[in-house]
């Protein structure tokens, strides 16, 4: 299903046409990641959106008999269908499996978070775009161990064609109006998300 040219040009997305792509949140990583509790509850907060607005979600997990599974507080045992999982070991998400999966959902959008900024989330986003892509990349749900090897990353993936934004910008950005039947859900989220910011040491946007 194609955006508009024009509306694909502005990084304008549709529910109907959007994925959201989580990329290795990963018990291991919890204490090597800079602010890796932001970067969870972000994701925690993207997936429980992902299922009130009938969003697809792609989640992958780097080597996970050594590196664990997915953080708990972003899954939480979670059977969706909306939801799939994915084990690699590939840097990018792409995998052939992956690959597959996105070619059925016959959509064109994705939204990406997760780790490391610098590797697998800047890889995955580059092997999209090269295929013709929509990427958005979530700027407070993405992290690497050092806030420079971050910062650079985001600065690479701008210049390649990929869109930064947030969480809630994205969010809103997706349900347009009010009046959408999901808005007090979403928005909820959104609010929640806010209050706990407070409390995980933020993280900046470059």
């Amino acid at each position: 299903m194609a955006l508009p040219q024009t509306a694909k040009r502005l990084g304008k997305l549709s529910m109907e046409n959007s994925v959201f792509l989580v990329c290795d949140v990963q018990e291991r990583f919890r204490t090597l990641i800079h602010k890796f509790d932001h970067v969870a509850l972000t994701s925690s907060i993207m997936v429980k959106a992902s299922k009130i607005m009938g969003i697809p979600c792609v989640v992958t997990e780097q080597y996970p008999k050594a590196l664990g599974h997915t953080c708990s507080e972003v899954l939480a045992g979670d059977t969706s269908p909306l939801i799939k999982v994915f084990e690699k070991s590939l840097f990018s998400m792409m995998t052939p499996e992956v690959e597959q999966h996105l070619k059925d959902l016959n959509r064109n959008s994705a939204v990406i978070f997760g780790v490391e900024t610098h590797v697998c989330v800047q890889q995955t986003a580059l092997d999209l775009l090269e295929k013709g892509w929509d990427v958005h990349v979530i700027v407070d749900g993405v992290s690497s161990q050092r806030e420079f090897d971050r910062s650079v990353a985001i600065e690479r993936l701008k210049a390649a064609g990929a869109f930064l934004t947030t969480s809630e910008s994205l969010l809103f950005g997706l349900m347009k109006d009010s009046n959408y039947e999901n808005f007090k859900a979403v928005s909820q989220l959104v609010k929640e998300y806010g209050t706990s910011v407070k409390s995980t040491n933020p993280l900046s946007l470059l």
